[in-house]
């Protein structure tokens, strides 16, 4: 029964999730422990995804339906009944854009929370797969120092102090001693294949997050621009942009309901793990590492001993015995040998004495000194102790423990809740979305009336708003020089064009008059209404007829006085 947790305990977000049901493909329940290679496992996140994907096609149900009835149940509307709808259209257009605004605020925040939570976890793995590929260095180096260096200069040493043979037990303890490492150390779990592991699972992790990341910031720009081309083709009433604002937004609910998929997925498995991390990580690693290491690393409680104690304490009493030895050598057997050539024994001349005693048994001609290879062992020997030390720290518990918690605090509380964050998004994206669908066709049914309003006044009233529009793009036409160049029952265009001249003469009353015969008030201008080419704002055929005989009238009445007969 392992002890209980004072360090990490699981988010209330990760409880919760991880007490959804699990069901599978065939609705039988499944367990919810975290089992990503359990192919009933993977049905049961696969679930989760195919009951989004029903509340997509339960959404577009919904949206067709709207749509065929609102196309099937047209009825004519007052003119006085048709601003109120109108209002009506803008107001769900301007809340579902700020709706849509304010889901991509909150979707910009968890997958910056989620991207942050990742790469905390990748930072975790990178440092522990450091320390794993160190303590596998330092005792390939020292174990490799111990068969190949020191066995190296004990062999010469052996050759240089074969006379002594308190010497050679000596050289041959320190030999023991170093078995004796070499075999401590080979009881040491070996971290390679689990270090290739962690920087293979680093790796596909760091792939799939930066994918993740960018495609999430491509959706929340595509939400932006629909969202703005729907209040362009609102505001300038194009039924162009529409249409290509319903494409793109229904492309987008389509992509935040698989989006909302995803994220639900991953969210219940990464939760299944954040419950229970320590079961998960013990079945994976029961085959390489025993379970009292994994154990040891997990809790770390200071209750628990250290399985690397007795192998770091042979280490380092066998070091100090062997440093003890050499010191003894390099202070006692050091001074035996000469400095200088040694031509033999009994080869001394009578008048050069020897320096030093030498040994009957060797006959050498230049002496092979060992004061390099015990300086050489007592070097090795230190080097190794300072492995001895940096091994110690690396296995001690508080330095992978720490890079655990770490991943985990990351990948269950940053990571787990900026999915929930991109699932709210989701949701609102398609809330906003389809009541900008249903609100569309509306628009376009409000700029529809609005055109056979504008139909049903003359195309050629230069007063007519629409006509002023068709004026600016067709200036050739907005320019009218009377009132008679339009077209006529009662005669040809040629023959309605009465003389310039002499409609500007025209005294002031006769256009009062004129007033008079059209409105009924006299009309005090500066400009004569007639010689200014401008038609009266609206007129019928009879005033048509009335304004042509007057003219004939004047007409006739200038050409007697001008020539009389």
């Amino acid at each position: 029964m392992p002890p209980a947790r004072a360090d990490y305990l699981a988010p209330w977000w990760a409880a919760w999730l991880h007490g959804l049901p699990h069901r599978g493909l065939r609705l039988q329940p499944v367990p919810a422990a975290f089992r990503p290679r359990d192919p009933d496992y993977q049905q049961s996140l696969l679930f989760l995804g195919l009951v989004a994907a029903v509340c997509l096609g339960l959404n577009l149900l919904f949206l067709t339906v709207y749509l065929i009835c609102l196309c099937c149940c047209k009825r004519d509307q007052e003119p006085e009944t048709k601003r109120p709808h109108s209002c009506c259209v803008t107001w769900m257009a301007v809340t579902s854009g700020l709706i849509c605004c304010a889901a991509v605020g909150i979707g910009f925040y968890g997958n910056s929370e989620t991207n942050d939570g990742v790469y905390q976890l990748l930072y975790a793995l990178d440092h522990a797969n450091h320390t794993l590929t160190g303590i596998d260095s330092l005792v390939a180096g020292t174990t490799l120092q111990m068969r190949v260096g020191l066995e190296q200069h004990l062999a010469r040493l052996n050759e240089l102090l074969a006379a002594r043979g308190d010497y050679l037990q000596t050289l041959k303890f320190m030999q023991q001693l170093a078995g004796s490492i070499v075999l401590q150390l080979s009881g040491l779990p070996v971290w390679q294949g689990t270090s290739t592991d962690l920087t293979e699972l680093a790796g596909h992790i760091a792939y799939v997050e930066y994918y993740r990341w960018l495609a999430y910031l491509l959706f929340f720009i595509l939400v932006l621009t629909v969202c703005l081309l729907a209040c362009l083709g609102l505001a300038k009433r194009s039924r162009c942009l529409l249409t290509t604002m319903l494409c793109c937004g229904l492309l987008t609910l389509i992509l935040s309901w698989a989006s909302m998929a995803v994220d639900t997925a991953a969210a219940v498995g990464t939760s299944d793990f954040c419950v229970a991390p320590d079961k998960f990580i013990m079945n994976q690693t029961e085959s390489d590492i025993s379970a009292e290491v994994v154990h040891y690393y997990l809790y770390c409680d200071q209750s628990l001993s250290n399985p690397f104690q007795q192998a770091l304490t042979v280490f380092q009493r066998s070091l100090t015995t062997m440093q003890i030895q050499i010191q003894g050598l390099i202070q006692f057997a050091l001074p035996l040998f000469p400095t200088a050539e040694v031509r033999g024994a009994g080869t001394q001349g009578p008048m050069s004495p020897p320096l030093l005693p030498v040994f009957p048994s060797t006959a050498i001609t230049h002496t092979s000194l060992p004061q390099k290879d015990l300086l050489g062992v007592q070097q090795l020997l230190n080097s190794s102790e300072t492995s001895l030390h940096q091994l110690t720290a690396m296995l001690d518990c508080r330095g992978l423990h720490k890079d655990y918690l770490d991943a985990l605090i990351g990948i269950c509380y940053d990571g787990v809740e900026g999915l929930l964050y991109l699932v709210l998004f989701s949701l609102l994206v398609a809330a906003s979305f389809s009541t900008i669908i249903c609100a569309t066709p509306r628009a376009w049914k409000h700029f529809a009336g609005r055109d056979r309003d504008y139909d049903d006044m003359d195309e050629e009233d230069p007063f007519n708003p629409q006509a002023r529009r068709i004026a600016t793009h067709n200036p050739a036409r907005g320019q009218l020089r009377s009132f008679c160049s339009y077209s006529s029952s009662l005669g040809s265009q040629s023959s309605l064009h009465p003389p310039a001249q002499t409609i500007s003469n025209a005294p002031v009353s006769e256009y009062m008059n004129q007033a008079v015969l059209f409105g009924g008030n006299p009309r005090y201008e500066n400009v004569p209404l007639i010689g200014r080419g401008s038609p009266p704002p609206t007129y019928s055929p009879s005033m048509r007829a009335t304004y042509l005989s007057v003219t004939d009238e004047h007409i006739r009445h200038h050409n007697n006085t001008e020539f009389p007969a």
